[in-house]
This record gives structure tokens, sequence and C-alpha cells, in this order.
């Protein structure tokens, strides 16, 4: 079984087994040592930064390296993301914020700095980019590899490349990351979470399976937690209960989901990595300070959210059938609501005439939190907006607001605004 030493890149293709001694890298003496029979041959990869955003500040504040920080709002607001010790109280991210400082009241509570976290997360995905054009981000922090036919390229099998990779993001960035190493984009996600922070877990074809049928069901990708309480009420409660089951007999139980299960319980998953997924939605969201819940105050944040997401839409060049509107009440329960456009749109006014009757149905006495707006089922913007014969208006608008845009562009975003931008809106949370 070959070994890769994660400090030096030293390969032993069969490494001396000896009782007497620790297993250690020959030449370094690192302990930090890759055992896997199907480590030369193995090509798909998961990288996740730990604690990307936690980590990135601890980096720049060397002050904060030895406390436990939250990255998040205020006390309104969720847990972004928490260093490692901070986690080690219970603290998780989308958290609300009270009570993440309940579990660990000497935590301290960085606002995140999304630029910065951006601009760190982009030059990881373009020291990935040079090892393989086949990288498919996942978030800001974390993206799959593909490392099919890099071998001659770089002189070595992926797991060295990857090695080499992650010694390179901490040198340079000053970060750390895991990674995951399998044979597809599913088994090498889970490989990724099971040894974290810093850590290189693979899973092969020869041990999948075995790993597999112990663990719970809801590793399953997909399995939440009201399925998963579904399972468990079914007697369903490992992987391995799952597996007598037939593909038909899970589809008909479970639906959709259960074909997935099906080929996920056995280690299948036929998807490549996709270097241009495309954007699912595009959505912005403000927590309050102080829960409200009266309708024109919420109408106000309501049209700057809108404006948020029209900017963002003709940035990204695109444009929304689908407009959602997310509310959360005061105690923490979710409300969604989406409806589909006449036609794509861009324009922040269509926007939140769609969005205003939701929230007003929603506005009944119950206090928010929480008020979000968002666009989906996104296309091209090549035909967004139509003239509309049914609505004559339409077009005067559209004109209106693209004037609008056009002056911003040039003066800055704040320099015109329309009056209902200037109503008193309600604090939200920093």
């Amino acid at each position: 079984m070959p070994d890769l030493c994660r400090d030096c890149f030293h390969w032993r293709e069969t490494p001396p087994v000896s009782q007497d001694k620790p297993n250690r890298c020959e030449r370094c003496h690192s302990p930090r040592l890759i055992n896997h029979p199907e480590l030369s041959t193995l090509t798909m990869a998961h990288i996740d930064c730990d604690a990307f955003y936690a980590s990135v500040e601890k980096r720049d504040r060397p002050e904060l390296q030895d406390k436990p920080v939250i990255i998040g709002g205020g006390k309104r607001g969720v847990v972004s993301t928490a260093c490692y010790l901070a986690r080690l109280y219970g603290v998780k991210s989308a958290m609300p914020m009270f009570k993440a400082l309940k579990a660990c009241p000497s935590a301290i509570v960085v606002k995140p700095n999304m630029y910065k976290y951006r601009e760190e997360g982009l030059k990881i995905r373009s020291m990935m980019q040079a090892l393989t054009p086949l990288v498919e981000p996942l978030s800001i922090d974390e993206a799959f590899l593909d490392l099919s036919g890099t071998e001659k390229l770089h002189g070595h099998c992926p797991a060295i490349t990857l090695v080499k990779l992650i010694k390179s993001i901490e040198e340079e960035i000053g970060i750390t990351a895991s990674v995951g190493l399998s044979y597809n984009k599913s088994m090498a996600k889970i490989a990724s979470d099971l040894d974290k922070p810093r850590g290189f877990s693979v899973l092969g074809l020869g041990n999948t399976q075995d790993f597999l049928k112990e663990q719970p069901v809801r590793m399953i990708w997909g399995v939440g937690k009201s399925l998963e309480r579904q399972l468990h009420q079914d007697g369903l409660r490992l992987i391995k209960d799952l597996l007598p089951y037939s593909e038909e007999e899970l589809i008909k139980k479970y639906g959709q989901m259960g074909q997935r299960m099906f080929h996920f319980i056995r280690g299948e998953d036929g998807r490549t990595v996709n270097p241009k997924s495309p954007t699912k939605s595009i959505s912005n969201e403000t927590t309050f300070n102080d829960d409200i819940k009266d309708f024109d105050e919420l109408s106000v944040v309501l049209w700057r959210l809108c404006e948020n997401v029209s900017s963002n839409l003709k940035k990204k060049k695109y444009a929304a059938r689908t407009i959602n509107l997310k509310l959360k009440t005061c105690d923490f329960r979710l409300i969604s609501r989406s409806r589909k456009t006449f036609a794509p749109t861009q324009l922040a006014e269509e926007i939140y005439q769609t969005t205003l009757p939701l929230l007003k149905e929603q506005c009944n006495g119950q206090r928010f939190r929480l008020l979000g707006v968002g666009g989906s089922d996104l296309v091209s913007p090549e035909h967004a907006d139509p003239h509309d014969l049914l609505d004559p208006e339409k077009e005067k608008r559209k004109k209106i607001e693209t004037a609008l845009d056009k002056v911003r562009d040039k003066l800055g975003k704040d320099s015109i605004q329309k009056g209902r931008s200037y109503q008193k809106a309600p604090k939200k949370n920093q």
C-alpha cells in the first residue's frame, strides 16, 4: 500500500511494516502520512477551506489566534461561521447569535468582510485552476476538482498535486484547507468532511461500501431533518438499512429522493465537474435589530432589497423568471413565498411590485426579524422586460430605471434615488 507524506511530499510504493516505531515519514519523520491502496489512481477531489472566514480574520489579527471567534452580525444576527475553538462550545453556522453567545460567552464576534473573503477565495481558486481547468466552485471557499489526465502535466499522480496545492495555500494565503479524494463527487465531498481541520481523507472503490453501510442516513446528500425523521419512523437509521430495497421501492416510498438515495448508498454518482456551473439564484436579505410588524416600514426595506437584487441581476447579466420573498418571524419560523413573472425581469420596480402583495399577505400582526428578496429560474437578459400591451406604463418604468442606472454608473450608487427610498426604515442588524 503506497503512502505519501503531506509535509515533504515523499512517496513510498511499499512502505516497510514495523511494529517497533510509529508510522512516520522516513525522510522528514512527519506523522502526517496518507495511506491507501488506490492513492495513485484516484482523480476526483473536493477541497474545503477550514472555517474560512474565521481563518482569514485570525490570519489578519494575530491577537485572535487562541480565542474563540464567531463571524456574524450583531446580537440579532446569525452565525456565518465559527472557528474550531468556538465549535467546541457547540457554536454552529446559521445559529442565532444570542444562542451562540450563550453557548460561548467568551467568543469574539467579528462582522463579516465579504469583500476580503471574496478576494482571498478568488486567489485560492486561481491556484486550483492552475492545476486543472476542471474546477467547479461550490462557494467562495470550496470546490470540486477533476484531475484526470494531469499526471503527465505535473509529473506525478493527483494525490501529490493536491498535497502540494494545500501546502501552497497554507504558505501563500495563510489559511488551511481539507481535502477529500475519491472516484466521484459525492464520495469526495464526504471524504473532505471526515478529518477537519487540515485533513486529507481518501475513499476508494474498494472501501466505500464498507464505510457507507455503517453511516447514519443523514449522511445522504439531500436528507434533511424532516426526511431523516421519516426514515427513522420507517425503521431506517443506517445506510445499510436501505440496501435491501430496490430502486423502484425507494422511489415509490420517497419519490425522486428515493432514486437519489438508491445510487448514493451504493457509492454511485455519474455527475461530472462543471467549471461553468450556472448561478441558480440572486438574493439579498437583512436582519433587523428589533422585530417589526408594520407593513409600511417593511415595504421601505423591501424596496431597497429589490434595488440590490436588480443591480446584481444586471451586473451578472441574468434575468429572473421567479421572484422570491423570505421572512423570518420573531420565533425563527421561516416563511417563503414565490411568484412567476409574466416575463423574465431585471427591473427593481417589477421585483418590488411582485413581492409587495406577497409581503402584505403576511403582515397580519406577527413580528418579523428578517426580510429577504431573491430572483431565481435565471435566464439570459436578452428577452427581459418586453413591451406588455396589458401594461402600457411598463415601458415608461423601464426607461426611467435605465436612466437612473446610467446616472448611478456615472456618479455613484447613492447619487439618485426614488422617493420611497427616503422613507423611514427600521434599523437593520450590523
